[in-house]
């Protein structure tokens, strides 16, 4: 059966990318914006879709708990000044029947990070010595199934569930120009498996309007290099509106639950938290094969432990195609 062009519209505009568990520790960062199927349509079609991504996060507060706080000083410690986050996803996605499809998705790491290295006693009254990365690297890539059913005659309201992992396909040895070894939180790779486990369940909230619900998690099944992620959990609530042809609004409330890293190479004081994110978007269909979409994330709450780095906002933009 062929899908009506405004609802094919916001298909093309978001449909592959799951919610990436976003953290932010030293500063390194995905939006947690929800671009999957849940937050715009079922896609029943078979066939494939390919979708490209990019991400925008400067991270450059310092906070502890919920709030702001400034350079801590202590020697032999470092104080965190800022990272800059330019994400790029690729997107393969493919339906083998309109109940079941599979997801490869590519990332690719562009990220910028600088603190300042306080030294220790022995050597005061010396300065604190400024260290900064430049990292440029793919990350890891994930694979995910799902199955997904419509639950009523008039396709309006639709339930599903997801399962994949992530392979340790991106780096952990990054190193800057003076050959020091960047923080296991700001490489591209974790150096683990994790399974990625979620659920969804879409419905009408009016009649031109839709509303959306997803759970997810993702939690390391096997590690190295003595450092081990936490385990991450989310909720995505939101609803979708067409304002005009072939344009469509999207408003999302995203909540992330990131537990601590451990581990010899992890720094577990100062990292894991919880999040809250509004996030409204837009999306436009050029023709039937190619649109465009654009998001903003926006935190409401961020409780982070320890001293972490904060992003006041975050911006995605991208392209899909179906083939």
């Amino acid at each position: 059966m062929e899908i009506p062009l405004n609802i094919r519209a916001a298909l093309l505009a978001c449909m592959l990318l799951l919610p990436h568990l976003g953290f932010a520790s030293c500063g390194s960062a995905f939006c947690v914006i929800n671009t999957g199927a849940e937050a715009q349509d079922a896609w029943l079609l078979e066939g494939t879709r390919v979708d490209l991504r990019f991400e925008y996060i400067k991270q450059d507060t310092v906070q502890s708990g919920t709030e702001k706080v400034g350079p801590s000083g202590e020697p032999g410690e470092h104080d965190e000044i800022s990272t800059y986050n330019r994400n790029w996803r690729l997107a393969v996605d493919h339906n083998f029947s309109e109940n079941w499809g599979v997801t490869l998705i590519v990332p690719y790491v562009d990220r910028d990070h600088s603190h300042l290295y306080n030294p220790p006693p022995a050597e005061q009254p010396a300065d604190p010595e400024p260290e900064s990365w430049r990292i440029r690297s793919l990350g890891d890539l994930r694979v995910i199934g799902r199955y997904q059913t419509m639950l009523d005659d008039q396709q309006r309201s639709a339930a599903g569930v997801r399962a994949g992992l992530t392979l340790p396909t991106g780096s952990t040895d990054e190193r800057n120009d003076d050959g020091e070894l960047a923080e296991r939180t700001l490489q591209p790779g974790t150096g683990s498996v994790n399974i990625i486990l979620g659920g969804f369940y879409r419905g009408p909230l009016t009649s031109s309007s839709d509303w959306f619900t997803t759970v997810s998690l993702q939690s390391p099944l096997s590690f190295d290099n003595e450092f081990r992620p936490g385990t991450a959990f989310g909720v995505d609530v939101g609803a979708r509106v067409p304002l005009a042809y072939k344009l469509s609004g999207q408003l999302q409330v995203n909540y992330t639950l990131h537990g601590r890293d451990s581990g010899d190479q992890s720094e577990p004081a100062d990292s894991g938290g919880s999040f809250i994110y509004i996030s409204p978007g837009l999306s436009m269909a050029l023709n039937q094969q190619w649109s465009i979409y654009a998001f903003a994330q926006v935190p409401v709450y961020q409780r982070v432990n320890g001293r972490q780095l904060t992003a006041d906002t975050g911006l995605a933009v991208g392209a899909s195609l179906m083939l």
